[in-house]
């Protein structure tokens, strides 16, 4: 453990996400087609232990991720938090896209 801390408003965090997903828009039109469906990814044990290089890599679906978001706008009673990391998984490929 940490002492370490940082400390993130939600409201500041959804103001800027909407500014990144606009801009997004701006370049891409009403939706993306992403070009890849399977990432490498860190288990979350190793993840922030930035003092050692992670020894196991797992393999991740941007089809599964969206599968387990999509349909969240119409079942807000099923929000978990892996839900933001789904979503993390998204927005990264979506970061890495050309752009058009």
């Amino acid at each position: 453990m940490t002492d370490y801390s940082l400390p993130i408003p939600f409201a500041r965090l959804r103001a800027a996400l909407d500014v990144a997903l606009r801009n997004a828009e701006a370049q891409h039109g009403e939706a993306i087609a992403l070009s890849e469906d399977y990432f490498w990814s860190i288990p979350q044990a190793e993840l922030y232990d930035a003092r050692r290089q992670p020894t196991e890599l797992t393999l991740g679906s941007l089809a599964h991720s969206w599968e387990s978001v999509e349909k969240l706008p119409d079942e807000p009673d099923e929000a978990l938090d892996c839900h933001l990391v789904w979503l993390s998984e998204i927005l990264r490929a979506i970061g890495h896209a050309p752009q058009s």
